[in-house]
């Protein structure tokens, strides 16, 4: 087991903030993962998957794990279905693109979601009218203190809104997933960026479909090599009827979905928009110009500012809307 003492982590972010862990690994197997969380019993963990949803605001006390698990082979197969065991180092891009390029469907509409497939889960990651959760059937784990395998069907894996038992407990270490995809696609207006994407191409394929979602994504995200970002910063709030009806009483042409007869979602982006925080900055923090729901690091390396930026962007708008934003991104 090659354990290093204080590693920069910097490079394991992509806000790029400084920090350095007390000790780091970079386990390549289950087996060598499983040793090393028992020969550290006593130490804080934190996992590090592709680090595009965290940040450090000071020093990681503990043992940072990278894991170098790859590699992906066919769980079960038949006429209509195919299930791929995908290990958690796997960029999920890369995944995505051999489940299109070999037309297994239900993963297109994730494309260029900046993620290891170890991460996908933990989140829950969602775009365009699709969610990890609507193709996931197992996850496989190590558990972080004892070392020990277990695995989650998919009612086990608690999922929620970019949440899950993953995430809420923080106790699994995420070493493989097995999703199920249709080896028939029939294309299904979900999200009306991508219908107007698309507007023009007659019977979408999976392929048009993907490419629509990566134009769309490009055009609205940064570059995290020249603007560091943890990509969508807040989640979507949800409210109640009250609170919706208080919302269009301020903002009349507020976005609303309906989620069921009491319960509703708007757009984090659209009231931090309305807060007054388009494109803005603040030193070396701001509001991506083309998206205001990602927070861009023009040059800091100091977790703290950008902090400090998302607690004024949180205060103004529930001063402003009293609705509370609550991040998406993870905060060590």
């Amino acid at each position: 087991m090659n354990i290093q003492n204080n590693i920069q982590l910097k490079p394991y972010n992509s806000f790029r903030t400084e920090a350095k862990a007390k000790l780091f690994c970079e386990p390549k197997s289950v087996k060598e993962l499983s040793e090393i969380v028992k020969n550290y019993p006593n130490e804080k963990k934190l996992v590090l998957g592709g680090g595009y949803n965290l940040f450090f605001t000071e020093d990681f006390e503990g043992l940072v794990i990278h894991p170098q698990i790859k590699g992906t082979n066919v769980w079960y197969e038949d006429d209509s279905v195919v299930e791929i065991e995908a290990n958690a180092s796997e960029s999920w891009d890369d995944f995505v693109a051999f489940c299109v390029n070999n037309d297994y469907a239900g993963v297109e509409n994730l494309s260029l979601i900046p993620s290891t497939v170890g991460a996908a889960p933990v989140q829950n990651i969602g775009a365009y009218g699709t969610e990890a959760q609507d193709v996931i059937t197992l996850v496989r784990t190590v558990h972080i203190d004892t070392g020990e395998q277990k695995d989650f069907t998919n009612e086990m894996c608690e999922f929620g809104y970019r949440d899950s038992i993953f995430k809420r407990t923080g106790k699994y270490i995420i070493t493989s997933v097995v999703f199920r995809l249709q080896k028939t696609f029939i294309y299904k207006e979900k999200y009306i960026d991508v219908a107007n994407e698309l507007i023009n191409v007659e019977n979408p394929t999976m392929m048009d479909v993907r490419n629509a979602v990566v134009k769309i994504r490009t055009r609205k995200m940064p570059d995290y090599d020249l603007l560091p970002n943890a990509g969508s910063f807040f989640k979507n709030p949800f409210l109640s009827y009250e609170e919706k009806e208080h919302l269009l009483e301020l903002l009349p042409n507020a976005t609303i979905h309906n989620v069921n007869e009491n319960c509703f979602k708007t757009s984090s982006a659209f009231l931090i928009d309305k807060a007054g925080y388009s494109n803005k900055r603040h030193g070396m923090v701001g509001t991506y110009e083309h998206h205001s729901l990602i927070i861009v690091n023009y040059g800091t390396e100091q977790g703290k500012e950008i902090v400090d930026f998302v607690k004024e962007i949180q205060q103004d708008v529930h001063t402003q809307f009293n609705i509370w934003l609550e991040p998406e991104v993870r905060i060590y």
